[in-house]
């Protein structure tokens, strides 16, 4: 008979199976695949594609697997570590050194959920997961330390913690049933059984997933891309990226729970820290400095500062604040398309997916006004075109911006 887990499991799998390595955790829509394969279609493989903001690296990915070189930026390290992860390629014996090593895993696991394990400093914790679950959890953490390492010490065995970042998301309260995370109203206790068959099912999944090589390559490397200099004489023949939406969600604040268990983060400070660094800065100690930054480049398109403008005079809470915001997405993003220039093959082509979005009334036309930052910057041949419409308000919709260089 199958189990209640299993059944679960399989069905909670079936999309996550069907998109291969891009779908080793929650963070990697199909749509996102199919549109960067469809912008490859007729590229050479000799080409040199670059994605500037590479998030879980669907781009990178694509690429390699279609067979070219491939690299991507970050400034998150956590998301540094989970792109190479899973651009790598990984042996025949490795993946069997892990099933094997599992097995003693999970014994030893059994024996230290009566102990007291490390469990990260995550604020709130209890609306995660119950503090039955937590033991648990934190006693196989352990245990898969002992035996592979912690995430960034042994590559070869990244697999193994990438299973349990999606295991920690499966068996909390955690919903995704919209744009932002939510709490489910009751947080579920899960007995030592159930953590053991699902770790294994994910981490299966996982496993088989890695079997096939890649063909091509990619590097993940941290890089600000605002501050792009040099890439090792490098030039890059196509740019496909996606940069964070001037929407005000926090990209770190989502990966919270991944790196907290995984140790990139330690304490609350340091999420505020990079989301700063990221593209608009939107949560936490990044919201408080934007009430003293000030803008220092005055060539900035005039659409960008009216639109800024707008949204600070309206009548919405806070909506001095979320005008600086706006303001310094599209400043961030300037300087993006300014640097990047050093590094592009002319003739190079880009394309950029972005979301437009609403400040009290206020539309922020991202496609136009990117659109005209590559004008003044010098790009050629530039247009757009809507990919699909983001939800049910049809006034929201996702646009690929693309230019010639």
């Amino acid at each position: 008979m199958i189990s209640t887990i299993q059944q679960r499991s399989d069905y909670t799998f079936k999309a996550n199976r069907s998109l291969g390595r891009h779908g080793w955790l929650r963070l990697t829509p199909a749509y996102g695949v199919k549109l960067v394969e469809k912008l490859l279609a007729n590229v050479e493989t000799e080409a040199i594609v670059l994605d500037p903001f590479s998030g879980t690296a669907t781009t990178g990915l694509v690429a390699a697997e279609l067979g070219h070189q491939a690299f991507s930026f970050d400034i998150n390290p956590f998301l540094i570590w989970l792109g190479n992860a899973k651009c790598r390629n990984y042996s025949e014996h490795c993946l069997r050194d892990i099933r094997k090593q599992v097995k003693q895993v999970l014994k030893e696991y059994k024996i230290l959920r009566v102990r007291d394990n490390w469990t990260p400093k995550i604020f709130n914790i209890e609306r995660w997961w119950s503090s039955d679950t937590l033991k648990l959890l934190s006693a196989l953490r352990t245990a898969l330390v002992n035996h592979f390492g912690e995430p960034e010490e042994r590559d070869e065995y990244n697999l193994v913690w990438i299973a349990f970042c999606r295991l920690i998301i499966e068996t909390s309260s955690a919903a995704f049933n919209h744009v932002s995370m939510s709490f489910k109203e009751t947080v579920s206790d899960r007995n030592c059984e159930d953590i053991d068959e699902l770790f294994l099912i994910i981490l299966e999944s996982i496993l088989l997933s890695a079997e096939k090589n890649i063909c091509g390559s990619v590097q993940v490397l941290k890089v600000d891309a605002r501050h792009i200099t040099e890439l090792d004489g490098i030039r890059i023949d196509k740019v496909i990226t996606s940069p964070p939406y001037p929407n005000r969600i926090s990209y770190i604040r989502e990966l919270r729970p991944y790196m907290y268990w995984t140790k990139f983060l330690n304490e609350a400070k340091e999420a505020g820290e990079l989301d700063w660094l990221a593209i608009g800065g939107t949560w936490g100690i990044a919201t408080s400095r934007l009430n003293s930054w000030q803008v220092e480049d005055e060539t900035l398109p005039s659409d960008i500062f009216s639109t800024a403008n707008s949204i600070k005079i309206s009548d919405g809470k806070n909506a001095s604040l979320l005008g600086v915001y706006v303001l310094k997405y599209f400043y961030d993003m300037h300087l993006h398309l300014s640097s990047i220039r050093s590094i592009l093959k002319d003739g190079c082509e880009l394309h950029y997916i972005v979301g437009n979005s609403t400040f009290f009334g206020n539309m922020v036309d991202t496609a136009a006004l990117l659109s005209e930052s590559m004008r003044i910057l010098g790009y050629s041949k530039i247009s757009s075109e809507i990919v699909r419409k983001r939800n049910c308000n049809k006034a929201l919709y996702e646009y690929c911006i693309s230019a010639t260089w």
